[in-house]
């Protein structure tokens, strides 16, 4: 035990700081380190039985024999099963471009690789979903969860101004945070809903509402109010994107897009970017969500606008069985309608 009446010197708790940074980090490296040679040790298993198939007509059989005499020699590694030996031969398969194992995939955990091999239908979809694990470190759940709401074939896809308003590379980016249409099954709503119903169950299950959003997003209020001149406006949804250094104004409408919706997100996108905005902030955009839109309108709509914005649609209802059984049971969720508030009953 050490004793608490040693006098440290004066720079102890400075010192004992940074090396605990340092031990952390060191310690994360070498987890890196040994993921990166496991994939690399997989690779070259996996590229071997390819060779020994095409030369030799390696089949099932000798496979197994493989994985079982394998197992004999390792008894205390787990990933050499006939199982993992199969995953091997696919990931190389996949994604063999050069002799050695590509960065990308070098730095994914193995389990990200099997779950990406299962569910990806395309190189694209593969490269995509790899990236975003390295550059946003999902776990395996929510890689699985992204994947199976076709997260990628949604993001950057809503009808937007941006190019307009916002200047490369800005715009891009902007975009990036901008799906179409936005997946809200985990609320466990159904049918007709009022706004404010969806806003506060969107904000009681702020956890997955920001997964759904996108990387980045940080909740900063509902029905934000502001003064202007004694005339109260309140927006419904406020985020900052930390990595864009942006406000996002989100307006919720559960039904069919109007064009007057453009005209009321317009203002309050121009609002808060003349009242939170500070110099070093990026332009503030916003992003209506609606039930249902006609493309055609939307960009009618936001032609003549001056603030950057997009219009996406949502969903919660309208997955395939098959999907839906994937994403969490609405039993084990919080009815959204029991968050309403008392005055929420008129919609």
């Amino acid at each position: 035990m050490v004793s608490s009446e040693i006098e440290l010197p004066a720079d102890y708790a400075e010192l004992l700081e940074a090396l605990k940074t340092r031990i952390a980090g060191a310690r994360i490296q070498a987890q890196r380190t040994v993921n990166t040679l496991v994939i690399e040790l997989y690779w070259s298993l996996g590229k071997d039985i390819i060779a020994r198939q095409a030369s030799q007509g390696w089949g099932t059989g000798v496979i197994r024999r493989l994985a079982a005499d394998l197992a004999i020699s390792f008894p205390d590694m787990k990933g050499l099963s006939y199982r993992n030996l199969q995953y091997m031969t696919a990931m190389v398969r996949a994604w063999d471009t050069t002799e050695n194992v590509p960065q990308l995939v070098a730095h994914l955990p193995w389990g990200h690789i099997r779950t990406i091999l299962d569910k990806a239908a395309t190189g694209e979809e593969r490269d995509w979903y790899a990236a975003a694990v390295v550059q946003y470190g999902w776990s395996r759940n929510v890689l699985l969860n992204m994947m199976m709401n076709h997260s990628m074939e949604r993001t950057g896809a809503a009808p937007s101004n941006f190019t307009r308003q916002l200047a490369a590379p800005d715009s891009e980016l902007a975009q990036q945070m901008a799906k179409d249409p936005y997946n809200f099954e985990f609320l466990g709503l159904s049918g007709e809903i009022a706004e404010r119903d969806l806003e506060n169950a969107l904000t009681s299950r702020i956890t997955e509402t920001l997964r759904e959003l996108g990387p980045g997003f940080s909740f900063v209020g509902r029905q934000v109010h502001f003064d202007v001149d004694g005339d109260d406006y309140y927006v419904d949804l406020l985020f900052f994107h930390i990595e864009q250094l942006r406000y996002v104004v989100i307006e919720l409408k559960t039904g069919k897009f109007q064009p007057e919706y453009a005209g009321k997100l317009n203002f309050y996108v121009a609002l808060v970017d003349d009242m939170l905005r500070r110099d070093y902030h990026n332009e503030t955009v916003g992003i209506l969500i609606c039930g249902t839109k006609n493309d055609r309108s939307v960009r009618y709509s936001l032609g003549r606008s001056t603030s950057p914005m997009a219009v996406a649609a949502y969903t919660y209802d309208k997955l395939p069985a098959a999907e839906q059984q994937a994403l969490p049971n609405e039993g084990h969720l919080v009815a959204a309608l029991e968050w309403a508030e008392p005055d929420t009953a008129e919609g």
